[in-house]
C-alpha cells in the first residue's frame, strides 16, 4: 500500500492511499467465495454453483463489497503509516477503481493544530476583595423570609409588591387590538409580568376601583402594531393582597431552616456568604485566568469538532428554554446552528489550549480532589449521601466532575507564579457584575 500525505492549506489534509491490483482481486474472490457458500442460483443446489457463474450473478456487487472493505480497513493503517491524526471523520472519494488496476482513494480530514503555549508568565489578575457586611446578611434574611411569605386580602391601596386581580381592556387609539384584554388577572406588582406603566398605575387604587392607565410601549416592543405607540388601559381593580412576612424569630420559620435562635440563623447565613464569596472569587479567577490563556494563544479550531459541539450547546439551551419536548427539526429550526457557532469554536480552543497545558505542565487529576467537590456539591442538598451514590452510579456525571476538577488543576498551575492585584467591591459587586454594568 502506497501512502501520500497532502496539506493544501490550513488544517486541511488528504491523504492519497494506492491498493495494489492483486490485493483488490483477492479482496474480491474472497468475497465471491463466501456468497458461492449460500447463493441460491436456478439450475443449481446451494453452494454448488460453478465459481464463474457466481462471477457473472454477482460479481460487480461483490466487487463494490470488498472495495467498500478494503477503503475501511486500509484507512487506519494508512494514518499510521503518514504519522497523522485526524481530528473528526473524513470525506472519502474513490478516485480509481478498475478492473484489473490498483484502488486509490483520497481521505480529506482536519487535524489537530500545532500548540506551542505562550504568555503563560505575562497572566494579569484581578483578585476581588469582599467583606461579608451586616447588610448582606440582613439581605439574605430577609430573602429567606421572603421565602416563607404568606397574602392575605388587605382594605387599602395596591403599593409596589402587592398581589393584584384586575381586569384589563386595551385600546389603541380607541380600537381595541389582539392579547389587549384580560379578565381576572392575577400578578405582583413590579415582578416584571407586564409593562412597567400598566403595573405602576395601579400603584394607590384599592378594590373596587375602575380607573384608566396610559401605556406607553418601548420602541423594540414584539407587535409591529404596538412598538413606539401609547394605549389606554381601561381597569377594574377587584382585590389586593398583601405580603405577610414571618418574623425573624418566628419558631416555625427558624424550625424551616434548622436552627433555633435568629442569631443562630444569622451566623449560619454568614456562613454560607461566605462559601459563596469563595466560589465566586475562584470562578473570577478562573475566568481571567482562561480568557487570557485564549487571547495569548490564537490557534485554528477543526471545523469537524465545531460541528460535533454545536448539538451539545444546542441540548443545553433547549433545556434552559424548556423546549426538549419539541420534535428536533422544530427545535433546530428555533435553535439554528449558527446561533451556537461562535461559542462552540470558543470552547473547543479553550479546551485544546488546556489539554495542551496538561500536557507541558504534567498537571495529573487528584482523586482526593474530586471526592472533595464532591462532597461540596453534595451538600447543597437535603440528603448528601444519596447525591453522592446517584452521582457515583453515573459515569457520565462522574467525568464530567472530574473535568471540571482537573480545569480547576490547570488554573492553579497557570496562576501559580501570579501575584494578582487587589481589587475591593461589595459581595453584591461580586456575585451580580452584570448588574453593575
Amino acid at each position: 500500500m502506497e501512502v501520500q500525505l497532502e496539506a493544501p492549506g490550513g488544517l486541511l489534509r488528504q491523504l492519497k492511499v494506492r491498493i495494489p491490483a492483486e490485493n483488490v482481486a483477492k479482496a474480491v474472490d474472497q468475497r465471491l467465495k463466501q456468497l458461492s457458500a449460500r447463493a441460491k442460483i436456478p439450475g443449481f443446489r446451494p453452494g454448488k454453483a460453478p465459481f464463474k457463474v457466481i462471477q457473472q450473478q454477482y460479481g460487480a456487487s461483490a466487487r463494490l463489497d470488498a472495495v467498500s472493505d478494503l477503503v475501511q480497513k486500509s484507512y487506519p493503517e494508512a494514518l499510521s503509516k503518514a504519522g497523522v491524526s485526524p481530528a473528526g471523520m473524513p470525506k472519502i472519494d474513490v478516485t480509481a477503481e478498475t478492473e484489473g488496476q490498483p484502488l486509490e482513494y483520497v481521505a480529506s480530514f482536519e487535524v489537530y493544530p500545532e500548540i506551542v503555549l505562550q504568555g503563560l508568565d505575562k497572566l494579569q489578575i484581578e483578585k476581588p476583595v469582599v467583606l461579608i457586611q451586616d447588610a448582606d446578611i440582613d439581605k439574605l434574611v430577609d430573602n429567606l423570609r421572603k421565602g416563607r411569605r404568606e397574602l392575605e386580602v388587605v382594605d387599602r391601596a395596591a403599593a409596589a409588591g402587592d398581589q393584584v386581580s384586575i381586569d384589563f381592556d386595551g385600546k389603541l387609539d380607541g380600537v381595541p387590538f389582539q392579547g389587549g384584554k384580560g379578565e381576572k388577572v392575577e400578578f405582583e406588582i413590579g415582578a416584571g409580568q407586564f409593562l412597567p406603566d400598566l403595573e405602576n398605575g395601579i400603584v394607590g387604587h384599592a378594590a373596587g376601583d375602575s380607573f384608566t392607565v396610559p401605556v406607553n410601549f418601548p420602541e423594540d416592543y414584539r407587535s409591529e402594531e404596538l412598538k413606539g405607540k401609547t394605549a389606554h388601559f381601561d381597569v377594574v381593580l377587584h382585590q389586593v393582597k398583601g405580603v405577610k412576612l414571618p418574623a425573624v424569630d418566628d419558631a416555625d420559620f427558624l424550625k424551616a431552616h434548622n436552627v433555633a435562635t435568629a442569631d443562630e440563623l444569622r451566623d449560619k447565613g454568614k456562613t454560607a456568604l461566605e462559601n459563596e464569596r469563595e466560589k465566586a472569587i475562584r470562578g473570577r479567577l478562573k475566568s481571567q485566568a482562561l480568557e487570557q490563556l485564549l487571547a495569548q494563544n490564537p490557534i485554528d479550531v477543526p471545523s469537524a469538532l465545531i460541528q460535533q459541539e454545536i448539538p451539545r450547546l444546542r441540548d443545553d439551551a433547549a433545556q434552559r428554554m424548556n423546549m426538549r419536548n419539541l420534535p428536533p427539526e422544530k427545535r433546530d429550526e428555533l435553535l439554528p446552528a449558527a446561533l451556537f457557532e461562535q461559542t462552540a469554536r470558543r470552547r473547543v480552543a479553550l479546551g485544546l489550549l488546556i489539554g495542551e497545558v496538561i500536557k507541558q505542565l504534567k498537571v495529573e487529576l487528584d482523586p482526593s480532589r474530586v471526592e472533595k467537590a464532591l462532597d461540596e456539591l453534595a451538600g447543597d442538598y437535603e440528603q448528601p449521601e444519596e447525591v453522592k451514590q446517584y452521582y457515583r452510579s453515573n459515569a457520565q456525571m462522574m467525568q464530567g466532575l472530574r473535568a471540571v476538577v482537573l480545569e480547576d488543576q490547570v488554573v492553579e498551575r497557570l496562576l501559580a507564579g501570579v501575584t494578582p492585584s487587589e481589587t475591593p467591591m461589595s459581595l453584591e459587586q461580586l456575585l451580580n457584575p452584570q448588574a453593575q454594568a
